[in-house]
């Protein structure tokens, strides 16, 4: 079975700077994990310093991207997509 990832990169401090965005961008999240195209998601590091998210293989990713506040809020400072092919689960 075939994932893609989102790998976002996050601004320093991104605890307290995600604040005014954080309600809509987990709300953009459970819409498409609702119509089956996002299986996992979550912060990455202790404190945070990145994201990851796990979309189907046919999922549009960049149109996640391109609708995330996360993102036009400057929250995200860089991305990148990785096909992940599943062999445990």
């Amino acid at each position: 079975m075939t994932h893609q990832i989102l790998f976002y990169d996050y601004v320093e401090d991104v605890l307290e700077k995600r604040g005014p965005y954080r309600e809509e961008h987990l709300a953009l999240a459970g819409r498409w994990r609702d119509e089956g195209k996002l299986t996992h998601g979550g912060a990455v590091g202790d404190p945070p310093h990145g994201g990851v998210l796990v979309f189907t293989a046919d999922a549009d990713v960049q149109e996640f991207v391109d609708a995330d506040p996360y993102v036009s809020g400057g929250i995200v400072t860089g991305f990148r997509v990785e096909p992940w092919n599943v062999v445990v689960s």
